[in-house]
């Protein structure tokens, strides 16, 4: 018995060490314009799931979902969202398709987090994904906004609306500012 055993622990190790030899020695491809494997694309959006799930608590949104906040939400989303995650005007971002995994396109499916895990998500990032994490650059209350717009994407009041429409979607001028000359934005 001891022997089978001893057998079992070492076979797990050579199949451990054998991954993490073909990982060091770059036979995993990792270009984000490859399909994912089936271990990323099924085991690693758990862990992400179950990270999620376990870390953003259950923190009660602080804001109410009023047309002020759910708009503030919006045009932070324009300025810092949209070029990722799409608009209504145009759900299928072409830049979204450069990432793997997908990015999420909000207006094509909206997000069913509670606020709780998109305030985790927006304020910590996901690792791997391309998905920054904005807590060095948006302030807790902004995080909030964002939280409760992507809560309310089904349902936008008129003045988030308009800001989110062809007309008032235009790039904040920090976004205008690191695109490359003669490059348009994508809303």
């Amino acid at each position: 018995m001891r022997g089978f055993l001893l057998g079992i622990i070492f076979t797990l190790f050579v199949l451990v060490a054998g991954g993490w030899w073909c990982v060091k020695q770059g036979y995993v491809d990792l270009a984000a314009d490859q399909k994912p494997s089936i271990f990323e694309d099924k085991v690693a959006m758990a862990a992400v799931d179950a990270s999620t799930d376990r870390r953003a608590g259950d923190a009660k949104n602080p804001l109410e979902a009023t047309e002020a906040n759910i708009t503030a939400g919006a045009r932070l989303y324009l300025d810092h969202c949209a070029g990722c995650h799409g608009l209504p005007s145009n759900p299928d971002s072409q830049f979204a398709q450069s990432f793997n995994p997908l990015v999420p396109e909000f207006f094509k499916d909206a997000p069913d987090m509670s606020d709780s895990q998109n305030f985790y998500i927006i304020q910590h990032g996901v690792r791997w994904t391309g998905m920054p994490a904005w807590n060095k650059t948006l302030s807790e209350t902004q995080i909030w906004e964002l939280a409760t717009f992507l809560g309310n994407t089904e349902k936008l009041p008129p003045s988030a609306q308009k800001i989110l429409g062809p007309q008032g979607a235009t790039p904040a001028p920090s976004m205008q500012m690191n695109m490359a000359p003669g490059m348009k934005a994508d809303h």
